[in-house]
């Protein structure tokens, strides 16, 4: 017969934490890299700064779907932030509850939002 003596203690998710503090690195440097690369695109373009010039550097397809997927990793470099802020701050589960859907949906309109100014380009 075994004793346990104290409280028991269930852990779970040894990895807890790694996953988001991961997902924050690589999408800052994703945002990065396409930061690099519009800023390159504005440099080395030849006439004025204008609409021309903006709907040229995102005509293209490889242009198109990397600011998408660095529209995406906004939206989750946002989420994952701005959770944690509310799980660390925010102690009312109801109140922590309806900050994050108000910040769910607030971060799919505003990704929507630039998905769709993108595609009229």
């Amino acid at each position: 017969m075994s004793v346990n003596y104290g409280s028991k203690r269930t852990v779970v998710g040894a990895h807890y934490g790694v996953r988001d503090w991961l997902v924050q690195r690589a999408t800052a440097v994703l945002m990065a890299l396409f930061t690099l690369v519009l800023l390159a695109c504005v440099i080395f373009s030849k006439g004025p700064i204008g609409y021309d010039l903006w709907a040229g550097i995102f005509s293209s397809q490889w242009m198109k779907v990397l600011t998408l997927s660095v529209i995406v990793a906004l939206a989750w470099h946002a989420w994952v932030g701005v959770r944690n802020v509310w799980m660390d701050y925010i102690k009312p589960a109801g109140l922590r509850l309806t900050l994050q859907v108000f910040t769910i949906v607030w971060l799919v309109a505003c990704a929507g939002w630039g998905i769709q100014v993108l595609w009229r380009l």
